[in-house]
């Protein structure tokens, strides 16, 4: 079964969609380590109530690399062979990148390549978009680059602000992100230029 890494600084709400995916048997997959560079995320506590093995590396005051460094050993050591990024607010490094190469997903709460970066339902917000949504994507050494895997859109409401927006776009992560997950870890796909395609 594929081992699961899994990155987070934050909630981790994603993380969870996951680990729930994979109780039912949606995922074929376990989850070997969940770290984070926080120790006040609430994904660690989370990940802790449900018997994970977590760990903390506080990434403040660190260079880039000697972090990566330290959490590609940890994830080495956990046997982790697929790394999931889950609001992790941090960019990884070209060499933490190429330890994992083609073997990193991220999740984007924008129809990429709109909107990249911090605060992305407020840029498509204040962009007067008239759709949103959200990007599973490979990670590459650039920031919300890689090539696409799965992309779910939601349409701009009237009455939206950029909090409600946000809100009915993270419905959609949930989703996106597993069945992104189950589609790579199947091998059942391609990539050709930036398009992955199911086989």
């Amino acid at each position: 079964m594929t081992k699961l890494g899994i990155l987070l600084s934050g909630r981790g709400s994603n993380f969870l969609a996951i680990a729930e995916s994979i109780r039912l048997g949606h995922i074929d997959a376990e989850i070997a380590l969940v770290v984070s560079n926080r120790e006040d995320a609430p994904g660690i506590t989370a990940a802790q109530a449900l018997g994970l093995p977590t760990l903390v590396l506080p990434s403040q005051g660190r260079k880039r690399q000697e972090h990566d460094e330290a959490v590609v050993d940890a994830l080495r050591r956990a046997g982790a062979e697929w790394i999931v990024l889950a609001g992790y607010m941090r960019l990884l490094s070209p060499w933490f990148v190429h330890q994992f190469a083609g073997r990193i997903l991220n999740i984007h709460p924008s129809l990429l390549p709109a909107f990249p970066g911090l605060d992305a339902q407020k840029q498509a917000f204040d962009y007067g978009v008239q759709f949103s949504g959200c990007t599973v994507h490979f990670v590459d050494e650039h920031l919300d680059h890689g090539a696409i895997i799965l992309q779910k859109s939601v349409p701009v409401l009237p009455t939206d602000d950029e909090h409600t927006l946000a809100d009915r776009i993270l419905v959609l992560e949930h989703i996106a992100y597993s069945e992104a997950l189950a589609l790579v870890l199947s091998g059942k796909y391609r990539v050709e230029g930036r398009r992955v395609l199911p086989l």
